[in-house]
């Protein structure tokens, strides 16, 4: 009896020891996404120095996640041919297919609703970069001093990778931006788990020394 309740012990120390790592902090942000034959990669330059050729596709999709491996692609089409069927060849400048995903409700910003996913094919210099591409067709564009795409044609209208705590509520926006990239979140003391966990620990110990003590009394 002893060793069960030490057991059921020691699972309540580890789920309270869990507990406070169950959700992963995430950001709301532009990720920029290159296409490779029938896939979507991630982008390995930012849009103000990548330099996109004739007939490439580049997307771009907004919503909250960890990290680039976390990432949401692009939705809908994603084939040159389709994208640029209406904007003919010209000497002298190149064309560019973009994908344009602004997301879904659960990832917009509070108050804000995404407009629909569309694709765009802009005519522009053979030099021209995929921030001077997409200024083309997506104006106006919103970037932070840090050279962060912030906003792809006005939205959304404010923030710019701001930390969600559990993807869906966004962290404070007006806090000091160091506080921005805290994970623990709880201003240092010990959270309601925390206690709830040592509360219940401490009952099963001292129903443990109870039944340890009545089983003495028992044999004597």
């Amino acid at each position: 009896m002893i060793r069960r309740v030490a057991l059921l012990a020691l699972a309540a120390l580890l789920l309270v020891a869990t507990a406070g790592q169950a959700q992963a902090a995430g950001y709301r942000y532009w990720s920029f996404w290159d296409r490779d034959g029938d896939q979507w990669v991630y982008a390995t330059q930012g849009p103000s120095t990548a330099r996109p050729s004739d007939g490439d596709v580049q997307g771009f999709r907004f919503s909250v996640s960890e990290d680039s491996g976390d990432a949401a692609q692009p939705r809908g089409t994603a084939d040159f041919t389709s994208i640029c069927a209406k904007t003919p060849a010209r000497d002298g400048s190149k064309r560019v297919a973009l994908v344009l995903d602004f997301g879904t409700a659960a990832d917009a910003p509070s108050g804000e609703t995404p407009p629909s996913p569309r694709t765009a094919c802009a005519r522009v210099s053979p030099d021209a970069t995929t921030a001077d591409t997409l200024a083309t067709v997506a104006d106006p564009l919103r970037y932070n001093t840090n050279a962060l795409l912030c906003a792809i044609g006005d939205y959304p209208k404010s923030g710019c990778g701001e930390q969600v705590s559990d993807k869906q509520q966004p962290r404070n926006e007006s806090a000091p931006p160091a506080e921005k990239t805290t994970e623990n979140d709880d201003g240092g003391g010990p959270s309601v788990g925390l206690i709830a966990g040592a509360a219940a620990i401490a009952a099963l110990a001292a129903a443990a020394t109870w039944q340890a003590r009545r089983r003495r009394n028992a044999t004597r």
